[in-house]
């Protein structure tokens, strides 16, 4: 059985996916999740701090599965082009439902600066990693800008189309 704060985590997970933050309130968290106010209070001070927290898992969660999707890939080029097959992946497996850290982003004010910074550093480790793998930083950053923007235009359209034609810049500029 799962402890009090991962299920907060897991119906937070869900209820931000379906709602988006800002419609998603605690006590509805705290219901859903089967906790007592008390509870989650000992967890979480805040909603905010509650973001915090469900973003870092995310993080956490969604490195882990791409280094595992990634894990067979044997050299620099089937890494990152096997990095836009793990957004299909994670499209079947989530239907479509992006990027947690821009869904969040999208709807924060700019003056919500902890959150913000989770969002900023999780999008700088994303990149870190095709520098780090590339050493070539214009590369690198025009593979992160085409992933990105991948994953944001397949939630959109709800469609993997330019995932692949993503995947097929990326091949020609890494051939």
């Amino acid at each position: 059985m799962k402890s009090p704060k991962e299920r907060i985590i897991d119906t937070t997970f869900v209820l931000f996916a379906k709602q988006g933050y800002n419609s998603t309130g605690i006590n509805q968290i705290i219901s859903e999740a089967g906790v007592a106010k008390a509870s989650f209070y000992q967890h979480f001070r805040s909603k905010e701090d509650l973001c915090i927290e469900f973003l870092n898992v995310r993080h956490e969660y969604w490195f882990s599965e791409m280094r595992n999707f990634l894990c067979d890939a044997k050299d620099v080029r089937s890494k990152v082009l096997s990095a836009f097959d793990f957004l299909i992946y994670m499209n079947q497996k989530e239907d479509f439902r992006g990027c947690s850290f821009l869904n969040i982003l999208s709807e924060i004010p700019t003056d919500y600066i902890r959150i913000l910074s989770v969002i900023q550093s999780h999008k700088s480790d994303l990149r870190k990693y095709f520098s780090d793998l590339l050493q070539d930083d214009m590369l690198s950053d025009h593979i992160y800008l085409l992933f990105e923007s991948s994953i944001i235009e397949s939630q959109l359209f709800r469609s993997n189309e330019l995932i692949e034609k993503s995947k097929n810049i990326v091949a020609n500029l890494i051939s």
